[in-house]
């Protein structure tokens, strides 16, 4: 069996370093690449999230992450949503967190259709 190649993707300081390690030491790199990804692809947790969101179902959900109605300001330093009182702030929107690469990240997903 010839010795495989590494992916294109794969930084040539990796391409080179990883046949020059023993067995032993490519089984613990595979497990901790394995970790890794586990920990990088978890669950935002309800207790990351900020106090004004609120947790919701989503059916058919396929992608990762928490789905959210959140009601938020726009920034406008001349709005009433400045005030950070929830009444006045707009929405609710959804949004969903989700983590990259180790990082908590958000998107805009849309409006409820029940509000």
């Amino acid at each position: 069996m010839e010795e495989p190649s590494p992916p294109t993707s794969l930084p040539k300081y990796l391409a080179k370093g990883l046949p020059k390690q023993d067995t032993e030491t490519l089984h613990e790199i595979q497990n901790y690449v394995e970790v890794l990804i586990e920990y990088r692809e978890q669950s935002v947790d309800t207790d990351e999230l900020p106090e004004t969101a609120e947790p919701v179902e989503e059916p058919d959900n396929t992608e990762k992450g928490t789905v959210v109605k959140e009601r938020v300001t726009c920034g406008d330093d001349n709005c009433k949503c400045a005030s950070g009182n929830p009444s006045d702030m707009h929405g609710p929107y959804l949004y969903r967190y989700y983590r990259e690469n180790g990082t908590m990240k958000s998107e805009y997903v849309g409006k409820p259709e029940s509000e």
